[in-house]
């Protein structure tokens, strides 16, 4: 077991996931670089979570785990920044506790990141993605190239590309602490946490990757993912707001353009998910950023006699992703 090297924290965070909770955890105490400090979060779980995680620390033996159940449900962003207020590591990860670790996981990623100075805020790493009861589904780069979503995986400066792109499995990262105190942590007021922080983290500092696969990504209809543009998502207005915080952060055409093309993007899924407020809120925004197409018009017209078109995008997304 690799003892040397600085201390890195995981921020295990956890809502009803007490069929998972026991195994994530478990391949956090199985890594093979023991420097690690081990705090868990369970957001005012409804299951049983809470006291799987106490038999499990019990079990273990282990005094070193901070466990801190919260009393009400806060959410992801506020929960992830109660942990990180008891972090002390050099580097910090943000694990849900229905993935896995691959046992050296975090070993390969402090290997990797030693190898940069401290222009490198974040690295992150390919995944494999399984089903609840882990029956294989795909790996996350080859699944985005096969898709034709990316070509090549961005590194270094990528705000641009986390603007027009997604290519960052989330679960996969390692982000050093002074990154996440520069931004004071997650934006609370936000539903979800990954494109802001990429976002406000790529402006200030450069991200590299490693092909490795050293994550297990599940995919449940508990997933946050899973709600994405459903009629009323909350994600959808928090997506808004971070487009509202670009505005303001990028430095010239190629970034103002990818902005653009974000927010057409957003304005469309609004418009076909039936999101008809968010629909409007982007609307307005892509009327300030550059001068408006015939579709953008048209779209706005769709949004104000509010068709119901959710049932168009299920069939298009079918077509084209199955």
């Amino acid at each position: 077991m690799v003892v040397q090297g600085p201390l890195v924290s995981i921020i295990c965070l956890c809502y009803n996931h007490a069929r998972f909770v026991e195994e994530a955890l478990q391949s956090v105490v199985d890594q093979t670089y023991s420097n690690i400090q081990i705090i868990v979060v369970d957001d005012a779980s409804a299951d049983d979570s809470a006291s799987v995680i106490r038999k499990f620390i019990e079990r273990t033996g282990r005094t070193d785990i901070y466990f801190l159940p919260m009393p009400a449900n806060v959410g992801n962003c506020k929960a992830f920044n109660k942990g990180l207020a008891l972090a002390t590591g050099e580097y910090i990860i943000d694990f849900a506790t229905d993935d896995i670790m691959v046992p050296e996981r975090v070993e390969k990623q402090v290997e990797f990141f030693r190898r940069f100075d401290h222009s490198v805020g974040v690295i992150f790493s390919d995944a494999i993605y399984v089903t609840s009861d882990r029956k294989f589904l795909y790996n996350h780069f080859e699944d985005l190239m096969r898709k034709k979503i990316i070509k090549a995986i961005p590194e270094g400066d990528v705000f641009k590309d986390v603007l027009t792109t997604y290519f960052i499995s989330s679960p996969t990262m390692m982000i050093r602490k002074e990154v996440l105190d520069a931004l004071g942590g997650y934006d609370e007021n936000l539903a979800y946490e990954d494109f802001d922080f990429w976002v406000r983290s790529s402006r200030k500092y450069r991200y590299n990757y490693t092909i490795e696969k050293l994550t297990i990504v599940r995919k449940t209809s508990s997933s946050m993912s899973a709600g994405w543009y459903k009629v009323g998502d909350p994600q959808l207005h928090s997506t808004y707001l971070v487009c509202r915080k670009a505005q303001k952060m990028v430095k010239n055409q190629a970034e103002q353009k990818a902005l653009i093309q974000r927010v057409r993007y957003e304005l469309r899924q609004a418009t076909f998910s039936e999101n008809f407020k968010e629909g409007e809120l982007f609307y307005h925004l892509l009327k300030e950023l550059t001068s408006l197409s015939f579709e953008d018009t048209f779209l706005y017209i769709l949004i104000q006699i509010k068709l119901p078109l959710a049932f168009l995008r299920e069939v298009y997304n079918k077509l084209k992703f199955t």
